[in-house]
């Protein structure tokens, strides 16, 4: 399924990270990236030092924020059905 995609600017990134009252960290495991540095990337507005975030990660970002528990288990599960191994920090 083709998508047309443009990802959220530095500045939509920062603003969706105060609203949701979280720290550079926080965003960073909501992300799955190693680290707040990795996140910093993704929320600087120099198009040299920036990163774009693509349509994958902001997917994975927002389904943990809107789906339920049971569905966001049975969406890993599907994935581990295919041979991923995944565990979520219970933190």
């Amino acid at each position: 399924m083709p998508i047309k995609y443009t990802p959220p600017s530095p500045e939509d990134l920062s603003a969706l990270k105060n609203s949701l009252g979280l720290t550079g960290k926080q965003m960073a495991e909501l992300a799955w990236l190693a680290g707040d540095q990795h996140w910093r990337k993704y929320t600087n507005p120099n198009p040299d030092n920036g990163r774009q975030m693509n349509p994958q990660m902001l997917f994975t970002m927002m389904a943990q924020l809107e789906l339920d528990a049971e569905t966001l288990e049975r969406i890993l599960n599907r994935m581990r059905a295919v041979g991923a191994t995944i565990e979520l920090d219970a933190s």
